[in-house]
């Protein structure tokens, strides 16, 4: 029986190959000819987890395509038809709602994993700006989708973030209002949501992702240790001209994987089935009630994977009645992440081998990170978080600003000239 199903799929196998030829080479290209190191630790799982939540954020998007509606008339009311009537459709909803979260976490520790290990210093520079555009483009889709259900949080949110465009000098009104379709949020602005969240955008994201595996590819993965393994000795079990330090990336790393894929959608099947609002945090309370541009929650606030950026635009007090310095200082704090290929100066790439200076400096980002997060996420009346709000946003940008410097002062320790195994 083993024989027959093997000769048949062979026979299959053969028969696709004949008709593309092109198929063989580029799966071992990227799968069993691709030597990653064989010194991954734990950190290199998120950017598979990332491919499999943005899986599921299309396939669950295309079931709610099916019954959603754009209009500012319905879109609320089509969303709690598809919660209590659509067979299965809470589930389907949970599953988009709790995954746009679950990618954002994914991204953020993959973005951590290749600051924390320099996976952004030549020759990666280009896989870096793929994944911070990618990062772009998702901020984008999550705020156009974040929108679509048109609850509370829904219309004044995306009045806010969108009123941010009217500082900008003599084109600010104008561009607000082309933005929206309207003088408000309203049907023209869903509309025009919906299809660039729908069509637009995930196609953009799709061909980025590629584009980031291909460059990736092309210049082989980072480690732990930092060390090039292409440069390395060559020679191993499997091919004599691969590098000694690498196996393949297929079964090897697609084994462990499959084992970390599964432990993660457990996590994720426990969010979504006892607690898919994460005490507000995946689905704030005031989105379950129908947007009514006559009442204004009590705090307005977005999503809190926006809220760091939302604290620094918050904290930043308008100067001589000028709003633009806060929406300024907001997208810097992302134009920043853009420009770390260039400000790091050590001539070391992990910092498992940098001196106390780098992890101090590390460790301050990821507070100023965090603690901005959680000021963001709150009612923003309190005059002392606003202060630590601006000594928070001052250090985060003084992480990258004096980077040149204290790379270059740093004590770095020997980096081994082969990968190491130890965790």
């Amino acid at each position: 029986m083993a024989n027959i199903i093997n000769r048949s799929v062979d026979t299959v196998w053969n028969w696709v190959n004949e008709r593309a030829p092109g198929m063989m080479p580029a799966y071992r290209k990227h799968m069993s000819e691709y030597y990653a190191p064989k010194n991954f630790n734990i950190w290199y799982i998120f950017g598979v987890l990332s491919i499999v939540v943005l899986v599921n954020q299309i396939l669950t998007g295309i079931f709610l395509t099916m019954h959603f509606k754009p209009s500012a008339a319905e879109a609320f009311a089509s969303v709690e038809y598809i919660m209590r009537d659509v067979e299965w459709g809470w589930l389907i909803r949970y599953m988009h709602s709790t995954g746009a979260s679950l990618f954002f976490i994914v991204v953020y520790l993959h973005m951590f994993r290749g600051m924390m290990y320099g996976s952004y210093k030549k020759p990666r520079e280009l896989v870096w700006l793929l994944g911070m555009v990618i990062y772009l483009v998702l901020m984008a889709e999550a705020f156009l989708g974040y929108v679509l259900p048109w609850g509370q949080m829904s219309y004044w949110g995306a009045k806010v973030i969108i009123s941010l465009f009217g500082a900008i000098p003599v084109i600010g009104v104008g561009l607000t209002e082309w933005i929206m379709g309207d003088y408000n949020p309203g049907d023209a602005t869903l509309n025009r949501f919906f299809a660039l969240h729908v069509i637009a955008l995930p196609l953009v994201l799709l061909l980025l992702v590629v584009l980031h595996i291909f460059a990736l590819h092309e210049v082989g993965s980072n480690n732990p240790d930092g060390v090039e393994i292409k440069k390395g000795p060559k020679g191993n079990r499997w091919s004599p001209n691969a590098p000694a330090d690498g196996i393949p990336f297929h079964p090897y790393y697609t084994v462990k994987d499959t084992f970390y894929v599964g432990f993660f959608l457990i996590l994720a099947a426990f969010i979504i089935f006892f607690a898919p609002a994460f005490g507000g945090w995946f689905l704030e309370h005031d989105n379950f009630t129908e947007a009514n541009p006559l009442v204004t929650p009590a705090h307005i606030k977005p999503v809190w994977y926006f809220t760091p950026y939302y604290a620094m635009l918050r904290v930043v007090p308008s100067f001589f009645g000028i709003k633009l310095w806060g929406v300024l200082v907001m997208f810097g704090a992302i134009v920043m992440l853009f420009l770390l290929p260039w400000l790091d100066r050590s001539q070391v790439k992990s910092y498992r081998y940098r001196g106390v200076l780098s992890w101090a400096m590390l460790m301050m980002f990821v507070v100023s990170f965090l603690w901005l997060a959680k000021i963001g996420a709150g009612p923003g009346t309190d005059p002392t978080e606003a202060i630590i709000g601006r000594v928070l946003t001052f250090l985060y940008f003084a992480f990258f600003i004096s980077m040149p410097v204290w790379t270059k002062l740093d004590r770095t320790k020997p980096v081994p000239e082969r990968v190491t195994m130890h965790d």
